[in-house]
This record gives C-alpha cells, structure tokens and sequence, in this order.
C-alpha cells in the first residue's frame, strides 16, 4: 500500500492541475445530482417492526384515517384576550383553505369542534336533568297514587264492614218477619253499597291505568339511563381535552396527513405553513408543530463557520503560513460538499433523515481536515531536511498517506458496522459517514499532494525558506545540508510519577462517567427547540394552556376478538376506555373512530407529562401490558411511542455494538503494534473515554449542569442515537490517535532503544501532530454545539468533548504511563501469533528504505534492526 500511495503522490504531483480539476468537476457533478434527485429529508424516526409500527400497519388497514402522520398548528391572541367572533372566523377560513393542501387528510376548525363538544356534553347534562325531572313527577305520582290506593282500600274496608252490617240486618229482619217496607229500606241500602263498590272499583282501575303508566315511564328511564351514563362517562373521560382553552385565548389546530410521518414531503409542510402565514390575521399569533415545522437543518452555520476558523487559526499557528494553514480547510470543503451533496442526491430514492447529511458533514470537515494536515506536516518536514518538492510529496504520501489510509478505514469498519443493528435509520447515517470519510481519504491522498506541486516550496514560510536556502548554500562539497545539533537525551518518565498519572486519569475517567448510569434515551420534542422557534411557541402555548400531556398525545388500539352486538357499540367503547382511564397518569380519553366491522376501536389518550418524560415512557409500556375483560388486545402508536420504541431498540443494541466495536478494536490494534497489551489497554482507554463523553452528555443535556453555557433551554433524555453514533465515530478517532503516538513508540522500540524510553520518543514525536489534530476535531464537533438544530448540538458536544478525553487524557497521559509500568512486555507477542499476523507497514518504514533520500542513498547505509 506505502509504495502504491508513492507513485499516485508523485502522479498526483506531476498532473497537479488535472486532478485539481477532476475533484472540482466531481463537486459540480455530485451538486447537480442533488438538484436533479434530490428528495425530501424526514424530520423523524422509524424503525420496522416495532410495537408502534405493527399498530400503525394495523391502523392502515383497518383504519386508515388515523394511520397518517399528525401535526398541530396552534393559535393565539397576541394580547391574551379570547378570540374575537372576527378571528375566529378568519381562522376557521384558512382551515378551510388549508384542508384542501395535497398531501392533507383533514385539519379539524377548533371553534366548531370544540362547540359542538360543549354542546354534547349540554346534551348531557339536559339529558340527565330532564331524566331527574321525570323520575321526580314519577316519584311524586307514585305517592299520590299510593295515597289513592290506600285511600281506596281504607273505603273498600268500609264498604265490606257496611256490607257485613246488612248481612246482619237482613238476617234479623228474615228471623223477626219484618214485612215489605223493612224488606224494601234493606234493598235500597244494598242498592246504595253496590254503587258505592262500582264507584270503588272504577277508581281502583284507574289507579291501575295510573300505575301502568308511571311503570311504563320509569322502564323508558331505565333504557335511558344506560346510554347517558355511556355518554357521561365518555364525556367525563374526554373532559380535559380540549381544541379552545378555557379563557379562549388559545386554540389548537390538530392536522391529519394522508402519509405517514417519515413519508411527508416538505413542499406539504411548506404549503400548510403558506395557508396560515400568508394574510396574517390581526392580532392572531400562529404557530406549528415540530411535525410540521421542522425542517432541515444547516449544513454549516454561525457555529459550525466559527468552528472551522478556529481549525484555521491552529492550522496556522501550527504550520506558520497562511498558504500551508488553507490547503487542509480546502480539501475538508471540497471533501465535504462532494460527500453531502452526494449522499442528498440519493434522498429521492432512500428515506433519510435530516441529520445523516450533518453527521456526514460533521466527520468529513473534521478527518478531512486532519488527514490533510498530516501529509502536509510530514512534507513540510522534509522539505526542511533538503528533499526535493516532488520527491518529498511522494514519500510524504506513502508514509503519513499509509497512515491516513489506515485511520480512515478503521473509521470506515466502525461507521459501516452501524449496519449490523438491524435500525434501518443507523444504519444509513453510518453508511453516509463512512462515504465521507471515505471521500475525505481520497482527497487526502491525490488532492492534497496535486496542491503540495501547485504551491511548491510556499508551503514553507518565508523564515523557513530562508533558513533551509542559508543551510543549503552552507552545505559542504558532498552537498549534504548540515546536520540539525542533536537533541537532549530522552529520560523515561518516573515510575511513581507514571502511576500518580495512570491513577488520576483512571480516576478522572470514572468520576465524569459516572453521571452515565442516569442515562436516559429518548428524542427532543419542542421544549428543547431554540425558544425563538415556532416549534417552541406552538410546544409551551399548548403545555400553558392545555396541560403539558396534550403534547405527548397516545394513539391507544383496542382489538376486540370479536365485533360488539347491535347497539353495545358505545358501551363498548366506553367500558375499554374506563379500564385505560383507570391508570395512573392518564390524564383524559376519547375514542375517535372504529373500523368498519367494529373490531378496531382506536382511543386518543392523554398522559399526565410531556412525550419525553419518564411517566408517558411507562404509561406506554404499561398499556401495552394491560389485560382487558373479554381477551381485548391493547397497542399503542403515536409520535410520542414510536420515539420511545425507537430508544427502546437503540439501547438494546448499544451492548451489541459496543462488543463488535471493542472486538474490532483489539483485533486492528494487535496487526498494527504487534502486542497484546496495547491494544488491550487502548481499547480499555476508548471505553473509559467513551462512558466519560457520554457521561458529560447526561450532565449537561439531561440534568441542565452548565445549561446557560452550552445553550440547553430545557433539559431532557440523552438524543437516542447518539450513543450508538458516538461508539462508531470516537473509535475510530481514538484508534487515529493511537496508531500516531504508539507507532513512533514501536518504531522506536524496534530500533534499539530500551521500552521506556520508547514511550517518550514516540510521545515526543506524535504529541504536537495529534494536539493540532484533536484540537482541530474539537473546534469543528464544538462549532456544532450551538447549531439551531436540538438534535445536533448534543452530537457536537458528544464528539468534541469525547475527542478532548480520548486526547489528551487517554492517549497522552493514560496508555503512556501504563506502557511505562509494564516496560519490555508491552511488547510481547507469542512467536505463533507473530507468524501468522501480516506486516501492515503502517508507517511506510520499508517504503523509506526503498525510496531513501539522494544524499542518504549516497552517504548512509542501511541500518541493521536490532530487534
């Protein structure tokens, strides 16, 4: 590989202008691709064959009104008064208008909906005061019809006891012979009982009629009852959603799309937003959603520009001119534009979302950047030792060009391997990253040696120039240039001051990790939007006036095993609500609609809290495991439980990765340092480096430590992504890092010297290449931490602080002082092993014997390794 990059260096040298312009034209190319076939970039996530999505393709079937992606535009008075009837009507206008957007299923008039659900819940009440009444009339008709009835039968008792009596009379008169006027007197008085009997039992069948009717009434009350306590509970359920807050100063707009909510193309975005933004209607704030408007962030903005300045003013301080200081920055943006533009172009075809083009754009700045830099810095160094321009580009190539090809491929495996987490998402960002990474090398290896041709010996400041002219016409009749007065003689770090050194990193390590044991994953919702952002306006408008848990809205799906009789539909709907109403932190439910053969019922469920906070995280999961009457199945879908279940599988294949990656790292690390305690203590270092980024991670963005200097408004759950991406990225920079400093450390020890002093040489020789590098991946990855984008400042922070540790304390101070305490058998490797490994020549060392300088070809033997 060293010779290969040999000859192209010199190729690339001696056709400088052509390649210059074949990369120029590629950049053209790859811009005019984006603008043919570029797609959208989504603004959420999604992983297949989740519990939210099984939901979400069940909905799509059975009920494919609520399985499109949601939204929610919300209104406000500017002043805090209630709407006026001339608002309300303009605002129920641009619904209208805003209904007829392609791409929107329905947006729901707040006004309208919310009147008509005061007017259910006044059916209601009526329903139910006209039910009292009438139980009340029946009530007081029952007790006069008892007082009737009672009074009836007190006068058929007496009607009986008078009939007895002229029982009597008529039996006296028989016995004594009464004659024909006793006889007649008799008659009349039983004449008179048998009327007064009739009149007794006509008013006793009207009592009847009476009771009859009063029966009939209250069996209506008893069929009415049920289906008012049905809508009562309902309405009970549902009362604290609401689309007008209760002083009528706010509204809230919920938007229905008929594509989901990956699938949703900007240009719908843009066109709802245009329907309300347009005319503005007076003294009427407007706001949207993130669904709606989050948008694509900056390639590069305020703070990504400051970032690469401060690369610059390294770059310069480090290479002393301006010229060399431009040559690393053009070719991280020439790097940079072609991987973005190009990966965006494929958006037309592949679901992407809006951060993997930052993410790419994040590493191609900083490795392009740093791989740059470091052939220039191997180049300017000969060129001081008497190469020749050409010649020196050449081997510059094959020697630090070995190196940055070997980095960069071990940045590529890391950021490919994202694909074996099986997130679809991941996976895609890691492939996007490895492209720019893998465009950074290439430019690195033939851009930066046709630039090196270009401006010649400019690459050199003036100072420089004239010194190594002055030394050059000094020279002696062998034309050697004078040899630089050797250096003090290295002196080995002391042993107490190597452990003093190895424990406090150790122990500085751990204490920043610690705050890693709190992690919690989720995605960042409104709260944490920049508090000038619509998204923020429209997230706190609703959390002030509607309740926080309105803007983590629940999709709950009931399956019933079979479809309700005729008629039980709503009580139904009614008893599954009450049974999901009856856990904790469920703040309100309502159905809002069912499939057609009555077997789906879809419920819309409020949480107590917001979608990221811990409570929504476990109502999910609680409803999820819910165990109805009648073999009822309960899922659950929603932007806020796909988010959750996205975390979900994030975090259940970090330890996956983490062990590919680790595994990954012992196995490159072995090949290149031949040794066993190395890579074992480099891989341990990444480990400790990572958990202390993440564990900054967790003290700032979650727990709000140092809020007010790193921007965080709102703190909330740790990005979910973000340790995943953050063990590809920080591996394979940590390895760059490594494979610099202990390389010098092998060279060394291989030349002779003892293996303490090996460790210093090797230090001495990387530390102020790898302090420019990591100094300049973290001015690049900080730039990102003031981004507008919420999702990107945690990634910028994670990177740079990440870069910072591994640096300087893991790989500066750490590795050294244990490779100190062990000596000699931080080389040890077992003779089998050492047979079998191939000789990867990271350094290009058989390259330089190959190609030695004129005058040392002529003058110096090759040495003999003593080892």
């Amino acid at each position: 590989m060293a010779e290969l990059l040999y000859r192209l260096g010199r190729t690339a040298a001696r056709r400088a202008r052509a390649v210059v312009a074949a990369w120029f034209a590629v950049l053209v190319a790859v811009g005019v691709a984006f603008a043919v076939f570029g797609g959208t970039l989504a603004s959420s996530f999604s992983i297949p064959d989740t519990p939210t999505g099984e939901v979400t393709d069940l909905l799509a079937s059975e009920l494919p009104s609520a399985a499109g992606g949601t939204g929610t535009i919300v209104f406000s008075t500017t002043d805090g008064s209630a709407f006026t009837a001339d608002q309300q009507a303009a605002i129920s206008e641009q619904i209208a208008a805003a209904s007829d957007v392609e791409g929107v299923e329905g947006v729901i008039d707040p006004f309208a909906s919310q009147a008509q659900l005061d007017g259910q819940r006044q059916q209601v009440e009526d329903g139910r005061a006209q039910v009292e009444a009438a139980r009340t009339r029946l009530d007081d008709g029952q007790a006069q019809l008892d007082a009737g009835a009672a009074q009836l039968e007190q006068g058929a008792a007496q009607l009986d006891a008078a009939q007895a009596q002229l029982d009597a009379a008529r039996q006296q008169a028989e016995a004594a012979g009464a004659g024909a006027a006793a006889n007649a007197q008799l008659a009349a008085q039983q004449a008179q009982l048998d009327a007064q009997r009739a009149q007794l039992d006509a008013q006793q069948a009207a009592v009847a009629a009476n009771q009859a009717t009063i029966d009939a009434g209250r069996a209506e009350l008893e069929a009415q009852e049920p289906q008012l306590d049905t809508a009562a509970a309902l309405l009970e359920m549902s009362a604290e959603i609401r689309l007008v807050s209760a002083d009528g100063s706010a509204a809230v707009t919920p938007v229905t799309f008929t594509e989901a909510a990956m699938d949703l193309t900007q240009e719908t975005k843009d066109d709802l937003q245009a329907a309300f933004t347009v005319e503005p209607i007076e003294g009427v704030d407007v706001d949207f959603s993130a669904e709606i408007a989050g948008g694509v962030p900056e390639l590069l903005g305020v703070g990504e520009v400051i970032g690469v300045v401060v690369a610059g003013v390294v770059l310069v301080v480090m290479l002393g001119t301006f010229v060399a200081a431009g040559l690393p920055i053009l070719t991280a943006l020439v790097g940079v534009g072609i991987g973005a533009l190009g990966a965006m172009s494929l958006s037309g075809v592949v679901e992407m979302v809006s951060v993997t083009p930052i993410l790419g754009v994040m590493l191609g700045l900083a490795v392009g950047i740093d791989y740059s830099l470091f052939i220039i810095n191997r180049h300017r160094r000969q060129l001081k030792q008497g190469y020749d321009v050409h010649e020196s580009i050449g081997l510059a190539n094959g020697t630090s060009g070995n190196a940055v090809v070997f980095a960069g491929a071990t940045v590529l495996i890391a950021l490919l391997a994202l694909n074996i987490t099986g997130i679809p998402f991941l996976g895609l960002m890691g492939t996007v990253g490895a492209f720019c990474v893998l465009v950074a090398v290439l430019i690195a290896v033939t851009m930066t040696p046709a630039l090196l041709a270009l401006i010649g010996p400019r690459v050199l400041s003036r100072k420089e120039r004239a010194r190594l002219a002055a030394a050059e016409a000094t020279a002696g009749a062998d034309g050697l240039v004078p040899a630089v007065a050797p250096a003090k003689p290295l002196r080995a770090m002391s042993t107490p001051a190597a452990v003093l050194r190895a424990l406090v990193a150790i122990g500085a390590l751990v204490v920043v990790a610690l705050p890693a044991m709190e992690l919690r994953l989720g995605l960042p919702d409104g709260s944490s939007e920049p508090h000038d952002s619509t998204q923020y306006r429209a997230y706190s408008t609703i959390d002030e006036r509607f309740g926080e848990g309105q803007n983590g809205t629940l999709l709950v799906v009931a399956t019933l095993p079979e479809a309700p009789a005729e008629g039980q539909e709503t009580a139904v709907q009614a008893e599954i609500g009450r049974q999901v109403f009856e856990q904790d932190d469920v703040v309100a439910v309502a159905p809002i609609g069912t499939s057609e053969d009555g077997t789906t019922v879809a419920f819309q469920v409020i949480p107590a809290e917001g979608p990221t906070s811990e409570s929504t995280e476990d109502l999910v999961h609680t409803l999820r495991a819910l165990t109805l009457d009648g073999g009822v199945e309960i899922g659950v879908a929603g932007q806020a439980s796909g988010n959750i279940d996205v975390s979900d599988t994030l975090a259940d294949s970090l330890p996956t990765y983490l062990a590919v990656v680790v595994g990954l790292s012992l196995v490159i690390l072995v090949i290149v340092f031949r040794s066993l305690f190395v890579p074992v203590v480099a891989t341990l270092g990444f480990i400790l480096s990572f958990f202390a980024a993440l564990g900054g991670v967790v003290a700032i963005y979650q727990w709000g430590w140092l809020a007010g200097v790193f921007g965080v408004e709102n703190p909330g759950p740790v990005l979910n992504f973000l340790p995943t991406i953050l063990v590809g990225i920080l591996f394979g920079l940590a390895m760059d890092y490594q494979l610099f400093l202990g390389s010098g450390m092998r060279e060394a020890y291989a030349h002779g010297a003892p293996a303490r002093i090996a460790v210093v040489q090797g230090l001495r020789a990387g530390r102020s290449v790898v302090t420019a590098a990591a100094i300049i991946m973290i001015a690049v990855f900080g730039g990102f931490i003031f981004s507008h984008a919420a999702m990107i400042r945690p990634i910028g922070f994670a990177l740079a602080f990440g870069v910072l540790v591994d640096a300087f304390v893991v790989r500066m101070v750490l590795v050294p002082a244990l490779m100190h305490l062990v000596g000699d058998k931080a080389w040890w490797l077992p003779r089998w092993l050492d047979r079998i490994l191939p000789d990867v020549d990271v350094e290009g060392a058989a390259l330089e014997r190959r190609h030695p300088h004129e005058h040392e070809a002529a003058h110096v033997e090759e040495p003999t390794p003593t080892r």
